[in-house]
């Protein structure tokens, strides 16, 4: 391995010296400056294994060059050697509190100069492969995170599927209405992490279906109300399925579907909740599903025009929804078709999503 050092110091017959002693190493390059504001502006650009200062210099001493050097970033820990007189003492205290790491005496012994130029590079390297190898280890770790949060993802839409394969609803409407919120998220200012945890864990808010009956569930009329009291449960089954886990994704799928039926005025289920008692993320849900429903072909009943969806969910916004998710939605409406547009009901949900 070849070290770089740079040498500082406005005696050419020192930068002589120096240079003749790291050649007779073998293992170095060595840069020289007489000027010592030169000689910063190197060490602050170019990347060495060592730097090597004198005390006494016209326009910038030796204390002064290695606190703008060590004010650099990436030159906090790169090893600095400075060179006082004997006398010096208070000359040193004051470059260990600017960072130098070590010092030679004038005048320079060879041995001596040679020994501790040896036991500083060595030092660096070894802090630059353990640096290296926190890099690597933070990859890895960023690596090995990102697989487990696909996978985590995948498997939030396979169980989202479950309850397609029982419901007239398709793949596509999971997808558009967890876009959707999101957009009503982001609308609101929420920060992009609770979006994006948004908008993985909404498809989740019908897991519970998988538990209604099929004469129910499938229905082409209108539900009895003992019928629709069956209905209501799946917001709790759904809740029953994904609490419980040290997922933050199927945590926040479990309130989803429990509250995304809950009416801003209180007359919705299970809870009967009011206003903003809603957790936040089903007030939200609430809007991109019903809007999606509405505008989405079913069994039961054909897709609802755009215009007449819209006009029915803003007479919903403070009954059924949250006025201020109503108002955010639509204030974005050009969002909403694209997002209507990009996700149609004869692609996979799992691509898509």
């Amino acid at each position: 391995m070849t070290y770089k050092v740079l040498i500082v110091d406005d005696a050419e017959i020192n930068l002589v010296l120096f240079e003749a002693l790291l050649k007779r190493m073998g293992n170095c390059e060595s840069a020289s400056f007489s000027n010592a504001v030169a000689g910063l502006v190197s060490a602050q650009t170019e990347d060495y294994d060592l730097v090597i200062v004198d005390y006494m210099m016209p326009e910038l001493n030796g204390v002064d060059f290695i606190t703008q050097f060590r004010q650099t970033p990436g030159r906090e820990d790169m090893p600095v050697l400075m060179i006082t007189a004997n006398d010096q003492k208070q000359v040193r205290y004051r470059a260990l509190d600017a960072g130098a790491t070590d010092f030679l005496t004038k005048p320079v012994d060879k041995i001596e100069f040679m020994a501790r130029v040896k036991n500083m590079l060595q030092l660096g390297a070894s802090r630059k492969v353990l640096a290296d190898r926190a890099a690597w280890l933070a990859e890895e770790v960023r690596k090995a995170t990102y697989q487990i949060k696909e996978r985590e993802r995948e498997t939030v839409i396979r169980l989202s599927k479950a309850a397609e394969y029982r419901d007239p609803e398709t793949g596509s409407h999971i997808v558009r209405m967890a876009h959707y919120s999101e957009l009503i998220a982001r609308g609101l200012g929420m920060p992009r992490e609770e979006c994006e945890l948004l908008l993985e864990a909404a498809p989740m808010h019908d897991i519970g279906k998988v538990g209604i009956t099929d004469s129910i569930l499938l229905k082409p009329g209108r539900l009895t109300p003992e019928e629709f009291e069956a209905m209501k449960l799946h917001s709790v089954y759904g809740y029953d399925i994904l609490k419980g886990s040290s997922s933050r994704v199927l945590q926040t799928g479990a309130a989803i579907a429990l509250g995304h039926h809950e009416k801003f005025d209180g007359s919705g289920y299970p809870g009967g909740l009011k206003g903003e008692a809603i957790p936040i993320f089903s007030r939200i849900a609430a809007v991109a599903d019903v809007f999606d429903a509405l505008t989405s072909e079913r069994p039961y009943k054909k897709a609802w025009s755009l215009e007449r969806a819209s006009e029915h969910i803003k007479a919903s916004a403070g009954s059924h929804l949250d006025p201020q998710c109503v108002t955010t939605f639509f204030s974005q409406w050009e969002s909403v078709c694209q997002i209507r547009q990009r996700f149609q009901d004869d692609e996979d949900a799992i691509t898509i999503l």
